[in-house]
């Protein structure tokens, strides 16, 4: 049915650019025997009294197509309806003059196809529905006479289309030919207005026509390759463009194609446009006749204004009062003066301050004389030596000769050279009046408060601790203050009697010690060394006997799981023959160990190895004895790290920054920029809100967490490379030990308030350390309860300073 449709539409379309049809007039037929089609609603009502079966008559042209009346008033006047006659009234349509009209194609028949299957076969001229209701409404009227008429329907609208024309050889009065004029229909204008068009995406349309009628998107079911045949095949293909408003193709004629190029060319859109007119000035330089406007002087051009009264008042009063003051006549003499004239305060160049003289030449001497003495005539080697110089390097620029007489003296050969490199110097050399600030050396020096208001610090040495055959490279002191644990390069540990300086034990380890530390916690007597590539961990068993058999017994009670899980260090009991020496535990590792450290509660202990990639940190857990390695990948070569006092925080110190990682969510929180060459040392304050970092440039960095990644004061008080840094943990103090031979104690005092910054004020410098093989102090830590401080130095000594 749709392909009848569409061929009956083809045939009867009349071709763009044709004229209408004149109308015939009007003229009364016979009555025929009526043969009602399937198109009008009426083929589907067979209820007694449709007034669609009534006789066909004619129509005044004045009516639009039957067609085009709604499917409710159509169905209204069907089904006999209340009210379906008035309605046709109301639209000019009378039912005793309805005629059988061109097939309808929006009756309910054809209620089965999509918006779009219709546009395909209607075209944009058809689209009769225009809303959801009108559908349902169709759909009421197409139901009539139920389901088993719809075959009936079909075979009745073929035979509609085959008997139709036995009733247009009379002409055109049963069919209207303004009804299948397609005139308008060419001309589709979208009537939506200026409108988003984006807002029709999601619709089958893309707007209506002046009829209010919907004018449907064409289907485009063609894809790059349908649209490159085109290309090739279609000669107009180049000129052809989519219409945005209709969506069709439209073919660019030859005169839209030029006003393009020429407005691409950026000329004007009119052919006969020309912009190099010439210009008629409306106001011309000749004295005319008639003036431009005779328009007669307004009355305020008479009249003073008071507005410039009140201006003219101002600066009458502005004259009295002198602050406005009469111009002054210029000099009509040039302005010309010697710029290389004297110092004069009265002269022009005696205004501007920043006026610098220029240098006066030397004045010759005895050497350009033409007549020099004997000692001022060089020699024969000084001539070559003289020749054999750059122009630079010489004295004189020129050689000292003797003439009889001046008539005899030759013209300077670098005259004019000369001259001009001196107007060079004069004109081109920048010279500029420094201004000298007078400022007392003394008010750069920034207050601070005295060091006797900051005490108490070490001031004096007071013990040294001597046993040790070489180089002593660290020490550790025990939590309560009693006791003093130093390793050295001779292969031994000593441990120490602070008060009395006495030495209470040597433990042979065979190898160079490189780190001590003394467990912090006060219930464990425990202490950690490294040496080569091992950590040992001894009981000492000084002081108190409980405490040391309840070590003994913490470190027995562990019993080892039954499959041993895969961990980067090995935990190794001591042998019996080494438990008098006190050695209990050995955690072995492939690379060497350079540093170890404690974790504030004494369970956990981090170790640093000598070793390139990411298993340079390894931290240990003592009661489980569990080893992990925190890190993947590395971030340079590790020189040390801390734990924080507090908090789950773990400083590791490369050699150009500092990290800070939380150790709970495993992630990097900060890393600081020391800006050294070389962090060789590192200590965390008490509170654990500052760290301070000691470099090998001779820096030692303060860095505020709360502040800033940057380091707050940057202090270089040492000569030589710093090795060791550290806080106190009661007193606001903190100690740098340098290759110098000396030990700098500040007062590090940092303030509850935020807004107030840490006040860092050196307070002593402590000297006793010989320098052995240019090493000095290799080792410094605080008292844990008194201001003491201890260092070891390269002279093999331990040392006190109360």
């Amino acid at each position: 049915m749709a392909g009848e449709r569409g061929s009956r539409r083809e045939q009867l379309r009349v071709q763009p650019g044709k004229r209408r049809p004149e109308p015939e007039p009007e003229r009364e037929l016979e009555p025929e025997p009526e043969k009602v089609t399937a198109g009008w609603p009426g083929a589907n009502c067979e209820g007694p009294g449709c007034t669609w079966q009534t006789a066909r008559l004619g129509r005044p042209k004045s009516l639009g197509s039957p067609g085009r009346l709604s499917p409710r008033a159509r169905h209204q006047l069907c089904c006999g309806s209340p009210g379906g006659s008035q309605n046709l009234f109301r639209r000019g349509l009378s039912p005793s003059l309805l005629c059988n009209p061109a097939p309808n194609h929006n009756d309910g028949s054809d209620s089965g196809l999509s918006d779009s299957e219709e546009s395909v076969f209607s075209g944009l001229e058809d689209s009769g529905t225009d809303s959801s209701e009108d559908t349902e409404e169709e759909d009421r009227s197409s139901c009539c006479k139920g389901e088993g008429s719809k075959e009936e329907t079909s075979e009745e609208q073929a035979q509609s289309h085959t008997t139709c024309p036995t009733t247009e050889m009379a002409g055109v009065s049963c069919r209207d030919e303004y009804a299948e004029d397609s005139s308008d229909e060419e001309d589709i204008r979208n009537t939506v207005g200026n409108v988003p068009l984006e807002w029709y995406e999601d619709f089958p349309h893309v707007g209506y026509d002046l009829d209010g009628r919907r004018i449907y998107k064409p289907l485009r079911t063609r894809d790059e390759l349908d649209q490159f045949l085109d290309k090739m095949d279609d000669p107009d293909f180049w000129r052809t463009v989519k219409d945005r408003m209709t969506g069709h193709d439209l073919r660019l004629t030859d005169e839209q194609v030029a006003l393009v190029q020429r407005l691409q060319r950026g000329q004007f859109g009119d052919v006969s446009f020309n912009p190099y007119e010439p210009a008629v000035d409306f106001f011309s330089g000749d004295i005319m006749i008639h003036p431009v406007t005779n328009r007669p002087a307004d009355k305020r051009s008479f009249i003073p204004s008071l507005v410039e009264r009140e201006k003219v008042s101002r600066m009458v009063h502005a004259i009295k009062m002198g602050w406005i003051q009469p111009r002054r006549p210029r000099d009509p003499t040039p302005r010309f003066y010697d710029l290389w004239a004297q110092e004069d305060p009265n002269a022009v160049l005696g205004r501007h301050k920043m006026h610098v003289p220029a240098p006066k030449l030397a004045l010759p001497g005895h050497a350009e004389s033409y007549n020099p003495p004997p000692e001022y005539l060089p020699t024969e080697e000084e001539r070559l030596a003289w020749a054999q110089q750059e122009p630079g390097e010489r004295k004189l620029s020129f050689l000292p000769r003797k003439f009889p007489s001046l008539r005899a003296v030759p013209a300077y050969g670098r005259f004019i050279q000369e001259r001009f490199e001196r107007c060079l110097d004069l004109y081109l050399c920048p010279r500029q009046r420094k201004m000298r600030v007078n400022v007392d050396p003394e008010d750069l020096i920034p207050r601070l408060p005295r060091p006797r208001d900051l005490q108490p610090f070490p001031t004096c040495q007071a013990l040294v601790y001597q046993g040790h055959s070489d180089l002593v490279r660290c020490l550790s002191v025990s939590p309560g203050g009693q006791w003093l644990v130093s390793g050295s390069d001779d292969g031994s540990l000593r441990l120490w009697e602070v008060a009395t300086a006495r030495c209470m034990g040597t433990v042979p380890v065979g190898a160079v010690v490189r780190s001590v530390a003394w467990n912090p916690n006060p219930s464990i007597c425990l202490v950690a060394a490294a040496m080569d590539d091992a950590v040992l961990l001894l009981n000492p068993a000084l002081g108190d006997r409980l405490l040391a058999s309840s070590t003994d017994q913490l470190l027995s009670s562990f019993t080892p799981p039954e499959e041993p899980a895969l961990q980067p260090a090995r935990w190794v009991e001591a042998l019996e023959e080494e438990h008098p020496r006190g050695l209990r535990l050995r955690i072995c590792h492939d690379k060497p160990v350079t540093q170890v450290t404690w974790h504030g509660r004494g369970d956990y202990l981090a170790v640093v190895l000598a070793t390139p990639g990411h298993t340079q940190v390894l931290i240990h857990q003592l009661s489980r004895r569990r080893s992990q390695s925190p890190f993947r990948r590395s971030h340079g070569q590790v020189q040390r790290v801390a734990f924080h006092p507090t908090r789950p925080f773990l400083f590791v110190a490369s050699q150009r920054s500092v990290r800070v990682y939380h150790l709970l969510r495993q992630e990097l929180t900060k890393k600081l920029m020391p800006n050294c060459k070389w962090v060789s040392s590192l200590a965390v304050h008490p509170a654990g809100d500052n760290i301070i970092c000691g470099s090998y440039d001779s820096k030692l960095v303060w860095f505020d967490l709360d502040l800033s990644t940057k380091p707050y004061k940057v202090l270089r008080h040492h000569r030589k490379a710093l090795r060791a840094v550290a806080f106190h943990p009661r007193y606001p103090l903190f100690a740098s030990g340098s290759d110098d031979g000396s030990i700098i104690v500040c007062h590090g005092m940092v303030y509850n308030d935020l807004l107030q910054n840490p006040l860092l004020v050196p307070v002593k410098v402590l000297k006793g350390h010989a320098l052995t093989r240019d090493l000095g102090v290799l080792d410094v830590a605080f008292h844990p309860t008194q201001p003491w401080v201890f260092s070891s130095g390269a002279d093999g000594t331990v040392r006190l300073f109360t």
